[in-house]
C-alpha cells in the first residue's frame, strides 16, 4: 500500500510550494495503487524516527522530534493555502496520514465500496494524528462525531462518511476521478471553512465542558497506563481554540512529547510490526514452535503466581471478568506506574508480577531474532491479555535489562 515515507514527505511539500507559483486550475490527489488511497506512515521508518530522537541528549529531544515530524503538517497546510482548488480521489483506505492528506483537500470524493474508508487509528499504536487530524476533522464534522474516529480507530465509508460531513461526494467506484475534475472545473474556492473570514473559533471553555466527560471515560477505561487518548484530548482542548496554524503547532508539540514515550514505541513495534509479521507467517498455517513456548510459558506462571484479578485489572490486562478499579493517575506522567514512588500498595506486587513474567520467558530469547521477539510478545498481548502499552513480557524484560 502506499505509505507516507520521509521520501513521500518531502515530495509533497516541494509540490505544494511548486503549485502555489504554477498556473494549474487545480489538482486532484489520487492513488496509483487500488489497494488504497494512502495508509498512513511507514512506521518502519518512524521506529528509526525515534531512535534518531531517543539517541540525543534530553534536552535536545523535543526540538529534534518537532523538527522531523512537522514537516508532514506543514506540507499539508501549504497544500491547503496554497492559492489553487484541491480535490482528493479516494478508492480504497485513506487512514492516519493519508486520511490526513484528505481532510487538507478542499473536496474529497469517496467510492461507494465498503473497502473505501477514511480513519486515524493512530492511537491503536500509541500515537496521534501529528498532520493536523485532530484539528482538521474536529473543525469539520464536529467534535462528538470526530472523538470515535480519534480515540477508538474508528472508520467512515460510504453513507456515513458523506452524512457525517467527512466526504463531498459519494460515487460508484471508477468515477471518483471524473468528479473530482468536475468539481474543480466549476470554478471552486480554494478556501478551508476555517480559513475563510466568518469561520469562528469555540471558546476555551466551551471545548473544556465538552470533553469532560469525555476524559473521566478514557481514564476510566485506561486507568492512565496509555498517554496517547489523553494526549489526543489535549490536542482538541488546547488546539480548537486557537487559529489553525497555531492549533497545528500545539499538536506537534504534544506530538513530540509523545512520540519519546515508551508505550507508543512499544505499541509500534508489537501491534503493528509483531501483529504483521505473526500474521503473514499465520497465514501459511504454521505456528513456530517458539510463539507456542512463549504463551505456555506465561499460561503456567500466570496460573502458578495466582494474581488477584483487581491486580490484573490494576496492570491493565484485558480478558474477560475482570473488575474495574480506580484510575491509577490523572494524567500521563513520566514513565510507567509501576516505575514510580507511588504509595500504592498494589505498585510492588504489580512490578514483581512482570518482573517475574519477563523473568520466566528470558531463557527463551536467547537465539531469538528481534523479529520474532516482537512476533511472541504480540501472540502473548493477543491471547493472555498481557497489557499491550508494556509491549509484551520481552520488550519487558529487556526494558528491565537496560535500566541504570
Amino acid at each position: 500500500m502506499n505509505v507516507f515515507s520521509e521520501a513521500a514527505i518531502v515530495e509533497l511539500g516541494a509540490f505544494a510550494r511548486w503549485l502555489a507559483q504554477s498556473d494549474v486550475r487545480g489538482v486532484v490527489v489520487r492513488s496509483g495503487k487500488s489497494s488504497a488511497f494512502c495508509a498512513g506512515a511507514d512506521l518502519t521508518e518512524l521506529g528509526v524516527a525515534y531512535d534518531m530522537i531517543m539517541a540525543k541528549p534530553a534536552h535536545a529531544r523535543f526540538n529534534a522530534a518537532y523538527d522531523h515530524f512537522f514537516r508532514l503538517s506543514l506540507a499539508i497546510r501549504a497544500l491547503e493555502s496554497c492559492g489553487k482548488p484541491v480535490a482528493s480521489a479516494i478508492a480504497g483506505l485513506a487512514l492516519g496520514g493519508g486520511c490526513e492528506l484528505a481532510l487538507g483537500t478542499h473536496y474529497r470524493v469517496l467510492t461507494n465500496d465498503p473497502r473505501a474508508a477514511l480513519g486515524l487509528p493512530e492511537s491503536l499504536v500509541g500515537l496521534l494524528p501529528g498532520g493536523g487530524g485532530t484539528q482538521r476533522l474536529p473543525r469539520l464534522i464536529g467534535v462528538e462525531r470526530a472523538l470515535p474516529v480519534l480515540l477508538e480507530g474508528a472508520r467512515l465509508s460510504g453513507t456515513a462518511a458523506l452524512e457525517g460531513g467527512l466526504v463531498d461526494a459519494l460515487v460508484a467506484p471508477g468515477e471518483e476521478v471524473a468528479a473530482a475534475e468536475s468539481w474543480l472545473l466549476s470554478t471552486p474556492t480554494a478556501q478551508q471553512p476555517w480559513d475563510r473570514a466568518d469561520w469562528k473559533d469555540p471558546l476555551p471553555l466551551e471545548v473544556s465542558k465538552l470533553l469532560g466527560p469525555v476524559r473521566e471515560r478514557v481514564l476510566a477505561e485506561t486507568l492512565g497506563h496509555y498517554p496517547a487518548p489523553l494526549a489526543i484530548l489535549d490536542c482538541v482542548e488546547f488546539g480548537l481554540p486557537q487559529c489553525f496554524d497555531g492549533a497545528i503547532r500545539s499538536e506537534m508539540a504534544i506530538f513530540s512529547h509523545l512520540i519519546q514515550r515508551a508505550e507508543a514505541r512499544n505499541m509500534i513495534q508489537t501491534l503493528f510490526l509483531g501483529r504483521t509479521d505473526h500474521d503473514r507467517m499465520a497465514k501459511s498455517g504454521e505456528r513456530p514452535a517458539f510463539i507456542a513456548d512463549f504463551v505456555t510459558t506465561m499460561k503456567s506462571v500466570l496460573e502458578e503466581a495466582s494474581p488477584s484479578d483487581e491486580l490484573l485489572a490494576t496492570l491493565g490486562f484485558t480478558r474477560p471478568g475482570l473488575p474495574s478499579v480506580p484510575a491509577l493517575r490523572r494524567s500521563a506522567g513520566a514513565g510507567y506506574w509501576l516505575d514510580q514512588s507511588d504509595p500504592d500498595p498494589r505498585r510492588l506486587p504489580a512490578l514483581a508480577l512482570m518482573q517475574r513474567l519477563s523473568q520466566a520467558v528470558l531463557p527463551l530469547t536467547f537465539d531469538l531474532t528481534a523479529e520474532q521477539l516482537r512476533m511472541a510478545d504480540y501472540a502473548v498481548v493477543r491471547e493472555l491479555g498481557y497489557p499491550a502499552y508494556l509491549g509484551g513480557p520481552a520488550a519487558f524484560g529487556q526494558r528491565e535489562s537496560s535500566a541504570p
